[in-house]
């Protein structure tokens, strides 16, 4: 990979990498779509999805990023290691940037660039226009709902072949959205917006595959809106394992320029 390449990824891997997450392995079978049950309610496919969420201890493997943000289109390949409900570490080739998340801190460095961000999720709950916290990001990555459905009551439709989650009672400047597919009761969609402000986030599991007993997203586009500005990320993962013993070896490298983050970072 030309090394300019990697510079001009770096800060939006940084910035970014909370969303670039989603797992697939080209070994395994993708599942194919389920069919609806008319008879079933909000409460029950909510129910479901929950006692549905995978339960394991580590996973690793790789993934490929495609980034564009309409005039130029770039590609990284990256290695992603995941201790649930603890960390989440990302690589690129030969470590020139890094980056490490924990329930308490987002934190990545770019060695080429001899520059590095340590702090909270506080930034990307402003850039995604909602509060954003260790479980929510897990969440997101593993085809589970962004927000705790559990907490408010739906009406609920069919749509697009998926089960079609809307709060009964709309908040007048945040609106969301979620179709849950009736095989696995996984996420098909969740979109997040804030229409007075034109901001949208929207993350389209595509399809599902098993490994092992876990099942997974196989493939995952996410489009992101702010005003007049669009960027969208498709992803694909490689050689996905679970439950081997890890380390996240990570260290920010003595002497580099701390990152302050701004609008003109997104």
């Amino acid at each position: 990979m030309k090394k300019t390449r990697i510079q001009q990824l770096s800060k939006r891997l940084g910035i970014g990498i909370l969303f670039l997450v989603v797992i697939s392995c080209k070994s395994n079978k993708v599942l194919t779509a389920g069919e609806l049950d008319k008879s079933l309610s909000a409460k029950a496919i909510i129910k479901t999805h929950y006692q549905n969420e995978i339960d394991f201890k580590t996973l690793s493997g790789k993934m490929k990023i495609d980034y564009s943000d309409g005039d130029n289109n770039q590609g990284v390949s990256v290695s992603l290691r995941m201790e649930r409900n603890k960390a989440i570490w990302i690589s690129a080739p030969f470590g020139v940037v890094k980056a490490y998340i924990t329930p308490e801190r987002v934190s990545f460095y770019n060695k080429l660039q001899d520059e590095y961000f340590d702090g909270d999720f506080s930034y990307l709950s402003n850039l995604l226009g909602t509060e954003l916290d260790f479980q929510k990001v897990q969440n997101l990555l593993l085809g589970q709902a962004l927000l705790d459905l559990k907490q408010d009551k739906y009406d609920l439709e069919l749509a697009d072949e998926n089960y079609q989650l809307k709060p009964r009672k709309a908040a007048e400047l945040f609106k969301i959205l979620f179709q849950i597919e009736p095989k696995n009761f996984k996420i098909a969609t969740q979109q997040l917006s804030q229409p007075l402000k034109n901001r949208l986030l929207e993350i389209d599991y595509q399809n599902y595959q098993k490994i092992s007993q876990y099942v997974l997203p196989n493939s995952i586009f996410i489009t992101a809106i702010d005003k007049d500005v669009k960027n969208t990320i498709a992803i694909e993962y490689r050689n996905i394992e679970f439950n081997n013993s890890m380390n996240f070896p990570y260290k920010i490298p003595k002497g580099y320029k701390e990152i302050v983050l701004n609008k003109n970072d997104i």
